[in-house]
């Protein structure tokens, strides 16, 4: 993997995201929900859920690809399963196609509930 994980962009810092790793299949990394991010029924408000599942997967695309590349995303298919709640949310990435390279992802919670998953298409960049 190339030096993506250590380079965090000012969104990724904004949702505390913290590279834990790659175990050749499944990217790992989590993600601070902040209170800052609650909607008015004190649970992590969709559009901050989308931001982690986009960044979960274009940092599992790029765990798979060399360093010369890079991804856009070109569509992200959200789903909301259940409520979150402040605190750490794991994400687990995984490249299922790479010709047109797909990736989906979990945000899990602290207690190891599945609150939301995604399912990008993602377009592969020469880096410039």
């Amino acid at each position: 993997m190339s030096d993506a994980s250590a380079d965090v962009p000012p969104g990724a810092q904004l949702l505390g995201r913290e590279w834990l790793g790659f175990d050749g299949e499944i990217a790992s990394m989590r993600f601070v929900a902040q209170p800052l991010f609650t909607n008015r029924h004190g649970t992590i408000q969709g559009g901050f859920l989308a931001a982690m599942l986009d960044s979960a997967t274009g940092l599992g695309a790029l765990a798979v690809l060399p360093s010369t590349k890079t991804v856009v995303t070109r569509a992200l298919t959200t789903r909301f399963l259940k409520p979150a709640r402040v605190g750490p949310i794991t994400a687990k990435a995984k490249v299922v196609a790479q010709t047109d390279m797909i990736v989906e992802a979990d945000l899990i919670d602290a207690d190891n509930l599945t609150v939301a998953s995604a399912t990008a298409e993602l377009r592969i960049l020469d880096k410039r």
